[in-house]
């Protein structure tokens, strides 16, 4: 088969692949299989289905599930209509899903469940647009219906015939989906992105790592992600076995299916470090200094660049035991949505974990840069892809060009033209450096510069990501923009600080009652110190406190892709960040 034209293509070459691939349901539990020949049949059965409903060519349908097989039978079921899905996380709450669903027009909304149901039902009144709701699991109570209800009975060979036939109806340029921004800064955005956007990216960033084909492929961060959405498509492209879990289950189902690829955001790699040395730090004092010194081999072999007799002792005794933990036969994997820091990337590397770190955006669908499988280079986001151009602007900021680009945000040409020139440079908002061999860094996103009262610069992921090498630090984020020194709040790691406390003899029931303890602020300000020595003056961290309880998604300081939401941070804790600039002391603590 040729290079594709559209998503049709894609999905055409998987399905009539041999040895037939499969969609696996790995959820809680499972290992249902279902083979490409009987996904094709589904997808072109729910095709009709939504026919009859009176979806097209053109038409939004909204999608509201989590992780699984379904998720991209609806998907292709309305691409080869000409249709254009709208994924929403399943996180996202009765108004955002609201705001969604208005703004985007959608004309059908599929949910997972009755809990997602509800949402809509609550909503659907102020969204005059929606003329069918559609319940994947559960009973569907009146004026609602079952996917498997809309689904037409067809034949393998009637569904064959049926998707051969929509395949010219599509258009390389036609819309294919509207993903909603996750809104770090402001009001989410729909994104347009065409088949040709995704195909390019698909096909582009394929090229970039080796496909023996045959091979299965774990889905664990969010489809309603476009990071996942892209990499699902390179999946299908390359003719892989794909399988499907929730992201709080991925310990047994990585070692159930044993993947040779997935990707992450780096929050997960982070969560799996950090564990791995709590379990580690009470271990007996033996097998601790094996560990310890285990590090320190993988370390050097990172940055040597070899692998001498030393590393290939701890990997019997140590690396092969960490990766088995992950399947054992994982070839590579992919980190993106955020920074990736440097202390966790060289750890996976150097026990045999390759962790292929690449940047881009929803606006840019989304892959920019990524680092190749045959030469990754550590603290970079990598290379182009082909046929990508990138280039930094005198401020410092990422601009890039190509096929990647989206359409525009719907409904919005102000905003469009404020990132998106005339010929075709889009402005990522992220500053950066890009080495005379073409890879990229990237140093701090452009809004969360924080210029201080003096008139300093200072870049705070950097900063912020110094702290979270601590394993006491879970998260940490930087204020000072126009105030007259930076200050932090700082999310401590509660198991780390709770093991912590045993060791220094301190009561570790309640991690909120040792947040005011002399013994533990001490710890924390050793920390802060650590990273002030590497800063100049005007980049210090002045003062801090330590809060409670963690940032998440549901309470909304964590974006779906686990970005912390700067702005939303700063006023929920606008009192604590007042009180750092009034009061004495070099360090503080609220509870």
């Amino acid at each position: 088969m040729n290079e594709p034209r559209t998503l049709l293509d894609v999905f055409a070459k998987w399905r009539a692949a041999s040895p037939a691939p499969s969609l696996i349901d790995a959820r809680e539990g499972r290992e249902v299989r279902t083979s490409a020949p009987e996904v094709a049949r589904r997808v072109a059965g729910l095709a009709r289905g939504f026919a009859a409903l009176g979806v097209g060519k053109g038409d939004r349908v909204a999608l509201i599930s989590g992780d699984r097989p379904e998720w991209h039978v609806v998907d292709f079921a309305l691409l080869h209509l000409g249709a254009a899905d709208v994924p929403i996380y399943p996180t996202l709450l009765p108004d955002q899903v609201r705001a969604i669903l208005a703004d985007s027009g959608a004309r059908a909304v599929v949910v997972e469940n009755p809990e997602q149901l509800a949402k809509v039902l609550e909503v659907r009144a102020s969204c005059p647009a929606i003329t069918a709701v559609i319940l994947i699991d559960g009973e569907a109570p009146d004026g609602v219906r079952t996917l498997a209800a809309i689904t037409e009975p067809m034949s393998e060979d009637d569904a064959a015939a049926f998707l051969e036939a929509c395949r010219p109806q599509v258009q390389a340029g036609d819309l294919a989906t509207l993903i909603y921004t996750s809104g770090t800064t402001g009001e989410p955005k729909g994104v347009m992105l065409a088949h040709d956007n995704f195909v390019f990216d698909a096909v582009s960033g394929a090229e970039m790592m080796p496909w023996p084909g045959q091979e299965t492929v774990l889905v664990f961060l969010p489809l309603s992600h476009v990071l996942e959405r892209m990499v699902d498509y390179i999946y299908f492209g390359k003719e892989l076995t794909i399988a499907y879990c929730g992201i709080l289950e991925t310990g047994d189902v990585l070692r159930r299916i044993r993947p040779h690829i997935f990707a992450a955001v780096p929050r997960f790699y982070e969560k799996v470090y950090d564990r791995i040395f709590h379990e580690l730090s009470a271990a007996p004092r033996l097998k601790r200094s094996i560990f310890k010194r285990a590090v320190h081999v993988a370390l050097a072999s990172v940055r040597s660049g070899r692998r001498g007799l030393s590393w290939r002792l701890y990997d019997v005794l140590v690396y092969s035991k960490i990766r088995a933990a992950v399947g054992g036969r994982l070839r590579f994997s992919i980190s993106g949505g955020a920074p990736l820091p440097v202390f966790v990337g060289e750890f996976f590397h150097g026990i045999g974990v390759l962790v292929l770190e690449g940047y881009g955006l929803t606006e840019t669908s989304p892959v920019i840069t990524v680092n190749r499988f045959a030469r990754p280079r550590l603290g970079t986001v990598g290379e182009a892809l082909p046929g990508v151009e990138v280039r930094i602007a005198a401020d410092g900021e990422i601009l890039t060009r190509g096929r990647h680009v989206m359409r525009g945000y719907w409904n919005k040409p102000q905003a469009t033209a404020d990132v998106l020139d005339a010929a075709g440079w889009f402005a990522t908002g992220d500053i950066g450096e890009l080495s005379a061999d073409g890879y990229l860094r990237i140093t701090d996103r452009k809004k969360d510069i924080l210029v201080t009262a003096g008139g300093k610069n200072v870049a705070p992921q950097a900063i912020e990501e110094q702290l979270r090498t601590s394993p006491l630090v879970e998260n940490a984020v930087l204020f000072g923009d126009r105030k007259p020194y930076i200050v932090a709040l700082i999310v401590p790691n509660p198991e780390p600080l709770a093991h912590w406390a045993q060791e220094h003899g301190l009561p570790a029931s309640d991690v909120r009652s040792l947040l005011d303890k002399p013994e533990v602020l001490a710890a924390y300000q050793k920390i802060v110190d650590d990273v002030n020595r590497n800063l100049a003056r005007f980049e210090t961290i002045k003062k801090f406190r330590l809060l409670p309880e963690s940032f998440s998604i549901a309470g909304g300081e964590l974006t779906p892709t686990l970005k912390v939401k700067r702005r939303v941070v700063e006023r929920r804790y606008q009192e604590i960040l007042a009180s750092m600039y009034t009061e004495e002391g070099s360090f503080e603590s609220w509870s």
